[in-house]
Order: structure tokens, then C-alpha cells, then sequence
């Protein structure tokens, strides 16, 4: 691995402490999940909190991708970039994320 190639038996070696943390944090996100989901219909929120709600996602999205752009280099931004500007024109996120992602990749290749 240190010669730069893939060893596929060393990539895909876990063990046990590994595992167990892996299946934790699986459970605990899934948990998370189905249990806001619970809380929501039990709650039954008002319209204002459910259209604050619904921004909520993109919200989080951003918080999460603007500390990495910044502190990024060329793939990074030339990603963040291609990405804004596929969803401007497509309004797709699916195609934003697989367009952004490839160009990321491909900045990053040439560099």
C-alpha cells in the first residue's frame, strides 16, 4: 500500500473493535433517524415549523461543504463550482453532485 497500488486484501481487512464501531454508528445513525421520524408524528408541528423544517436539509448541506471549499485547493473549488452551476442550469442535485464530483476528480488527476 505504501508503493502507491491498491491491495484489496488490506483495504477490506476489519477487525473486531472496528467492526463493532462500524455497526454502532450504523445503529445509532438509523436510530436517529426513525426516532425523529416518531417524534414528528407524535409532535404534529404547525405549518411555520414545517416550512422552517423544510430548509433545513440545504442548511445542513452547506454547513457541511463550505468549511471543506474553503479550506480547500483547485479540486475542491473547481467541484464546489461545477456543481453550483449544474444545479443552476439543471436543477438536479443528483446530476450537481456526479457532475461536481467528477470534475473535483478530474482537477485532481491533471494537478
Amino acid at each position: 500500500m505504501m508503493d502507491g497500488r491498491f491491495d484489496a486484501a488490506t483495504l477490506l481487512a476489519v477487525d473486531g473493535p472496528t467492526l463493532l464501531a462500524i455497526i454502532g454508528m450504523a445503529l445509532g445513525a438509523y436510530l436517529t433517524r426513525i426516532g425523529g421520524y416518531w417524534l414528528y408524528r407524535r409532535l404534529r408541528p404547525g405549518e411555520s415549523l414545517q416550512a422552517a423544517l423544510s430548509y433545513l436539509p440545504g442548511c445542513l448541506f452547506i454547513g457541511f461543504i463550505v468549511p471543506s471549499v474553503a479550506d480547500g485547493g483547485p479540486p475542491q473549488w473547481a467541484g464546489a463550482l461545477v456543481a453550483a452551476l449544474t444545479m443552476w442550469r439543471l436543477r438536479s442535485v443528483v446530476a450537481a453532485i456526479f457532475t461536481g464530483t467528477g470534475a473535483a476528480w478530474l482537477v485532481w488527476a491533471l494537478g
